[in-house]
């Protein structure tokens, strides 16, 4: 797989909006074909001309559906979404259209994006340690500092994991082990939550599953991917603080 600018020392000049910033990641989900969900990416930096000619900065949210063909390489996004900024629109949802079309384009599936005005609400929510043996059902657990492994620069990535299941419990010290096992793996967030929900569903026997993985911007952008045993997703784009 050859990425055209995540790991790479020297930056393409960012003079005029162009879509050839952006590129792909193929997904290897197969086994997820019967399964449900969806990555939130908050763009927190795009900026861009408006009808006065006066800049703009906005954030964005952008859906991918976890099924897509491709997902989008981060930095390429960075770049992609910086080289707007002296692109001008009188209207600015014809921005978020543009956006849409060219994502959906490099990545085979319906991406939509709009201006993120404000987040959606946190799930109340325990943090795993509180318990000391098993997991009630029906609750709502996540897990701080949970740390990866970039495949391309070997750098950290950190975030927060939101764990809900209806039937099953969970013991508490074995998700904590399991979880922290992670911690020297290379892989991207999207394949760490994908594997996480596959581990705890198959090897942990957990039915009715849902796994967020919240994690923490890296060039002004967060990825949050959500997998899911249900159509119906209990958690929405919310924010952690330490996003």
């Amino acid at each position: 797989m050859k990425i055209k600018y995540l790991g790479q020392q020297s930056t393409p000049k960012l003079d005029s909006y162009s879509p050839d910033f952006l590129d792909s990641i193929p997904r290897h989900n197969q086994d997820l074909n019967k399964f449900f969900g969806l990555d939130y990416w908050n763009a927190y930096e795009f900026s861009y001309l408006n009808s006065k000619n006066l800049p703009v900065i906005e954030a964005l949210e952008i859906k991918i559906p976890m099924h897509s063909e491709f997902t989008v390489e981060s930095k390429s996004l960075k770049l992609y979404l910086a080289s707007f900024y002296n692109k001008k629109f009188n209207d600015s949802t014809r921005a978020y259209k543009l956006i849409e079309g060219d994502l959906t384009k490099l990545l085979n599936s319906k991406v939509s994006v709009r201006k993120l005005n404000r987040f959606d609400d946190a799930p109340s929510s325990t943090l795993v340690s509180k318990f000391k043996n098993k997991v009630p059902k029906n609750k709502v657990v996540h897990f701080q500092g949970f740390r990866s492994i970039c495949p391309v620069t070997s750098q950290p990535d950190w975030g927060n994991i939101y764990i809900h299941s209806i039937s099953n419990l969970m013991d508490s010290k074995k998700l904590i082990k399991f979880l922290k096992s992670y911690r020297n793996k290379g892989d991207f967030h999207e394949a760490c939550i994908e594997s996480i929900f596959i581990s705890l569903r198959d090897d942990f026997k957990i039915d009715d599953l849902t796994v967020y993985g919240k994690f923490l911007r890296r060039g002004g952008i967060d990825i949050n991917p959500i997998r899911s045993t249900s159509k119906k997703l209990i958690f929405k784009n919310f924010r952690d603080f330490s996003q």
